[in-house]
């Protein structure tokens, strides 16, 4: 998938651990993991909401988009 998640950038310039900004936004660690790690199929607008509120940032800021070919979805073939 060509978006990119670079929480894990926001979270280390404002010092933040993944634990700390799960307990301000309540969402779940597990599920603030797979946005981080980029295993995320969706967002909510919420919840990208509470993350930039929380990190005083931009959506731009998390999500990149990077053109070129679609990676494979999980299972699938890379022919």
């Amino acid at each position: 998938m060509p978006i990119r998640v670079h929480l894990d950038r926001v979270l280390l310039e404002r010092r933040m651990s993944l634990t700390e900004l799960a307990d301000r936004v309540g969402v779940t660690i597990a599920n603030l993991s797979i946005l981080k790690t980029g295993k995320a199929r969706a967002v909510r607008f919420s919840t990208l909401d509470a993350l930039c509120r929380e990190l005083q940032c931009q959506p731009g800021d998390i999500l990149m988009f990077n053109e070129g070919p679609p990676e494979p979805d999980d299972g699938e073939s890379a022919d």
